[in-house]
């Protein structure tokens, strides 16, 4: 996954949103058929096919339209919200609010803050070894403070971070996590040596701090529906929503982020 995301950044904007368009697909499959059950049964060709049509139109707005017109996202998602409300009238299925919270939320949980990540692709950002550094640099930070706090945790973690939610969790783990990811961020200042180091410095915090709540955030997930892993389809690694927790829920501080520093 990391060979595929690295190459597709490398080599073409299209082929990063289509790597991006199958994590959301793959993604929201996932999320429907570990929360469907005899009590929740959510709206799932709608969801996969809201999605869609969220991520492709985010892919079209940042490549062939204005630089962030977001005006035309921002009115393709009204009717997106309010027409689960519609079609649950017409589903006879039990227990509609949780049908329609649960629909609404696979599409807010994963495909929202992925087709955020198109925008960093912008063309006339800012390069490094010819790829885009703010994105390449989200998914290194990422990458390497996830491993990083995983494997110090494995070896050398005893004192439990957040037990309640996630029990293999340490502190040692993550303090090592912050440490190895700061030396990164460090080293990848020096080596763009364009961008100022307040910018790598709050990229940094994006990463650790969100990063960590969404890694929280998919083990709450998890422990409140009984799993270990949100699926199967990365042997040894889980599910898609085990390899993205992180990204998803620190994806959009990053984009916010990025339109601060851009002045828009």
């Amino acid at each position: 996954m990391v060979f595929l995301v690295l190459l597709s950044i490398y080599l073409n904007h299209w082929m990063f949103a289509g790597i991006l368009l199958l994590v959301v697909i793959l993604g929201m499959l996932e999320f429907y058929s570990l929360t469907s059950s005899e009590r929740i049964q959510p709206q799932k060709i709608f969801g996969l096919f809201a999605g869609v049509l969220w991520f492709s139109t985010s892919t079209v707005v940042a490549y062939t339209g204005g630089p962030y017109d977001l005006i035309y996202l921002a009115m393709l998602i009204i009717p997106l919200i309010f027409l689960p409300f519609v079609f649950e009238i017409f589903s006879g299925k039990p227990n509609p609010i949780e049908n329609i919270a649960v629909t609404l939320f696979g599409l807010f949980y994963i495909a929202f803050p992925l087709s955020l990540l198109v925008f960093l692709f912008q063309p006339g950002s800012t390069l490094f070894l010819g790829m885009p550094v703010w994105l390449l640099s989200f998914f290194l930070l990422v990458w390497i403070y996830d491993t990083s706090a995983y494997l110090f945790g494995v070896r050398f973690g005893k004192t439990k971070f957040f037990e309640r939610v996630s029990p293999k969790k340490t502190w040692e783990g993550t303090i090592s996590g912050v440490i190895v990811a700061s030396l990164a961020a460090a080293g990848l200042y020096f080596l763009v040596g364009t961008i100022p180091w307040f910018d790598w410095l709050a990229l940094l915090l994006i990463v650790v701090i969100f990063g960590t709540f969404g890694d929280l955030a998919e083990s709450l997930f998890k422990r409140s529906l009984s799993i270990k892993d949100s699926g199967s389809i990365l042997p040894g690694h889980g599910g898609i929503l085990d390899r993205f927790d992180s990204v998803l829920l620190s994806a959009p501080f990053v984009f916010l982020y990025f339109l601060i520093r851009s002045g828009i």
